[in-house]
Formats: structure tokens, C-alpha cells, sequence
């Protein structure tokens, strides 16, 4: 699992916004929707493994298991390494799980505004909010907001909203 060059993996580039708990009717007639289950467990770091995340991700009938670790290069750009892993790997990845912390579970909405993939998180730890990402090819690029959610604010520089310390601080901002 740790043998791989993050230096050479991918790049992710996105913005993310927080905003009201939306109309999950409306999300459903969004071009290209769909909607997946994502259980996301946080791993510690030690002197012979580097860390990083693995998801449970279920959508319809198919369960698939996904080790990340990602590289900040910026507030919108990182470094992704991503490998889909068997149920035995997750398994036994699943003990490194940091202290105190809590598995993320979440809904993610996936649909196309704009000719741009959205992808609208929705946390049980939250009611009346979530979360809206899209993946662009570049820093510059302008985000359309699509007209069936409503905007709170941008949060792509505010770590307090990254899954990561969601999970630390169990869903709450500090």
C-alpha cells in the first residue's frame, strides 16, 4: 500500500462550498445524477506506513473499497493517489483508524451542471447543511453554482470544513 510515488499521481483541482441542506428531489433531476454511500475512515501515520483514508462506497448493489492519500499542493490542488483495494485489505487497513476520530458517512449526489461534474455531500452528522465540490482543470476556472442548491459560502481555503478534521472534531467546527 505504501510503495507508490505521490509525487507522480494525479492532480486534483476543486472548490468546494458549503451550503443549505438541499432539496434532494430537485438533485435527483439533475442531468447525470446518481448517488453512492461513502463510509470514509481516516488513517494514522507511522514510521513504515504513510496514512492517508479508505472509503466503503456503495451504490445500488455494488461495494467497492477505495485506499487515498493525498498530497496539499495548494488550497484547491493536491496530489491524489487513489487505488481501489479488496474487502481483506480494507479489513485489515481498518484497525490503523486515528484515535478519536470518527468514520465519515455521507451521501454524495453526483450530477452535471454547466458541463461540470458536481459532487453534493451530505453528512448524517448534519441537518441542516452540506457540502458542494466540483473538479476543475485548472485554478482559474469560474464555478457556476447550480440553481438547485443555495449557497452559504465558499469553503475551499477553510480547513475546518476538510473530511479530515470533520472527523477529528466528530462533524463539529471548531
Amino acid at each position: 500500500m505504501n510503495k507508490f510515488d505521490i509525487n507522480s499521481a494525479p492532480l486534483e483541482i476543486e472548490r468546494r462550498y458549503l451550503i443549505e441542506y438541499p432539496d434532494i428531489d430537485a438533485l435527483r433531476r439533475m442531468d447525470g445524477y446518481r448517488v453512492k454511500h461513502i463510509s470514509q475512515t481516516y488513517l494514522q501515520a507511522t514510521d513504515d506506513f504513510v496514512g492517508g483514508r479508505i472509503r466503503r462506497i456503495v451504490e445500488g448493489d455494488q461495494t467497492t473499497y477505495v485506499y487515498t492519500y493525498k498530497m496539499r499542493l495548494t488550497d484547491m490542488t493536491r496530489r491524489e493517489y487513489e487505488k481501489e483495494i479488496s474487502l481483506k485489505e480494507y479489513n485489515e487497513l481498518l484497525p490503523r483508524r486515528i484515535a478519536n476520530t470518527i468514520t465519515i458517512e455521507k451521501d454524495r449526489h453526483i450530477f452535471e451542471f454547466a458541463g461540470l461534474t458536481y459532487e453534493l455531500d451530505i453528512y448524517d452528522f448534519w441537518d441542516d447543511r452540506a457540502s458542494l465540490e466540483a473538479e476543475v482543470e485548472s485554478e482559474d476556472v469560474p464555478i457556476p453554482i447550480p440553481p438547485c442548491v443555495t449557497l452559504i459560502k465558499e469553503i475551499t481555503d477553510d480547513r475546518r470544513y476538510n473530511n479530515s478534521r470533520l472527523a477529528v472534531n466528530r462533524g463539529m467546527i471548531e
